[in-house]
């Protein structure tokens, strides 16, 4: 009777082992096919709010189309390259005639013949009037010409602007993206380290109630039950503010809850960067628009020293004085030209084309340090790039060793040779590897991403 009750026990708990893996086969037996399955049911952190909110299935193009629709700032640099569209309207205006009309009512004292204001002898007469004049520039010797330049200038500087706001979005728009895909595997990978320490605990919790095992290998399990729940508290919080930042970057507000899909990986950058800092050099907008800007600067410097020039305009006026006195003729008209010839005006213009000259010289200094920055960013978002796309195979590698590992630690702590210590630490290295292998493809596109930017060529 006594040879017989072990052997009932043992009966017992290969029964209740059975049980156990035939209740947790939803979700599979350990963490890195569950993990690779797909997400769970519903996760630990889950709450009826998050249950509540809608489900968005959302490409990468999805989400930029939105962006560049929404975001404010995109917005706001169509405006103002409009905006600078309209400067070089006002400037060409310069070169068409100026009409003006005129109604005049007088009522003079009799023989007025000069008045305050003026140095030339003036008739004051009774009088009223309508009429037109017409002015028309002939020539001020490249004032209005370099006016007009300079604003074309300003206004490609300023769609340059808009394009760096565009790429801005863009790439905003793909780091968010990336990050909650990121956050999303590391969740569900979470969340299958949880379901897989839960069946072990359920496991030695058994063993341990028939003395198979000591009870401080259920308290290590529950150690680590403890380690992978607040795992997937921190994965879900993680992935809330993932989607926040994703929902931002498109420019809306309300929260809901996305299934991004899988985007193709890039191409690894060549082994040289030279290429990318040359291409940077000639593709950068914001670095075009520091160029342009300086070569506005340097038409409105022309532009204000032509003002010392003189302007000749030609002018004609004409119309009617239905009352007046017996020294004025019911209909006027005359025609002639004006020669203004800028004599002194303490300097004005010369200093103003001075600070000008000034700015634009500026403005070469701001696109040569802009160089050196950009050769810097590009050989950097280079070098991340390059280390993401190795970091693929390596946490691919790692993953697989730490599963060798850890089926060799559960191996020999089933078969009493090894410690609960041993297995637990396999168990963390195994973990550790399924979060870096699940996050090191979304890393790279992420790197790819910036490195785009860097360039200037994100589409």
């Amino acid at each position: 009777m006594r040879l017989l009750l072990p052997g009932l026990t043992l009966w017992c708990i290969i029964l209740l082992q059975f049980s156990s893996v035939a209740r947790a086969q939803s979700s599979k037996l350990d963490p890195v096919s569950a993990a690779q399955a797909g997400p769970p049911g519903r996760s630990l952190s889950s709450n009826d709010a998050l249950e509540r909110r809608p489900t968005v299935a959302l490409t990468l193009t999805d989400a930029e189309t939105r962006a560049l629709r929404n975001q404010p700032r995109i917005q706001a640099a169509q405006l103002r390259t409009q905006a600078a569209g309209r400067e070089i309207s006002a400037y060409r205006s310069g070169y068409f005639p100026q009409a003006y009309g005129n109604v005049t009512a007088v009522e003079a004292n009799g023989d007025t013949a000069v008045a305050a204001g003026a140095l030339t002898t003036s008739s004051i007469s009774t009088r009223t009037a309508a009429g037109a004049s017409l002015l028309q520039m002939i020539t001020d010797f490249g004032h209005t010409s370099n006016l007009v330049h300079a604003a074309r200038f300003q206004g490609k500087a300023t769609a340059q602007n808009e394009e760096t706001t565009r790429q801005a979005i863009l790439s905003a728009v793909q780091s968010a993206y990336f990050v909650t895909e990121a956050a999303q595997s590391v969740r569900q990978t979470a969340q299958s380290v949880l379901d897989y320490r839960r069946l072990t605990l359920n496991q030695l919790s058994a063993l341990a109630q028939s003395q198979l095992r000591s009870t401080l290998d259920v308290q290590f399990a529950q150690v680590l039950v403890s380690e992978a729940e607040l795992a997937v508290v921190r994965a879900q919080t993680n992935v809330e503010k993932a989607q926040a930042q994703l929902t931002a970057a498109m420019g809306e507000e309300q929260a809901v809850n996305f299934t991004l899909q899988d985007e193709p990986l890039p191409a690894v950058p060549d082994p040289d960067p030279a290429n990318y800092v040359a291409e940077a050099i000639a593709d950068r907008p914001d670095l075009k628009a520091l160029h342009l800007h300086s070569q506005s600067e340097m038409s409105q410097a022309r532009a204000e020293r032509d003002l010392n020039y003189p302007t000749l305009n030609a002018l004609a006026t004409g119309g009617e004085v239905p009352i007046h006195d017996s020294t004025i003729h019911r209909e006027y008209g005359a025609v002639g030209v004006n020669l203004n010839i800028p004599i002194f005006n303490g300097r004005q213009y010369s200093e103003r084309a001075a600070a000008d000259n000034l700015e634009a010289r500026a403005a070469d200094k701001d696109a040569s340090s802009l160089e050196v920055n950009i050769v810097r960013d590009v050989r950097m978002t280079w070098a991340d790039a390059r280390d993401a796309y190795l970091q693929i195979a390596v946490t691919q590698r790692l993953l697989e060793e730490a599963n060798v590992a850890m089926r060799l630690a559960q191996a020999r702590y089933d078969a009493g040779l090894g410690s609960i210590v041993e297995l637990n630490q396999a168990q963390l290295n195994q973990t550790s590897a399924l979060i870096g292998a699940a996050t090191a493809k979304f890393d790279y596109q992420r790197a790819m991403s910036a490195f785009h930017f860097t360039l200037g060529d994100l589409h």
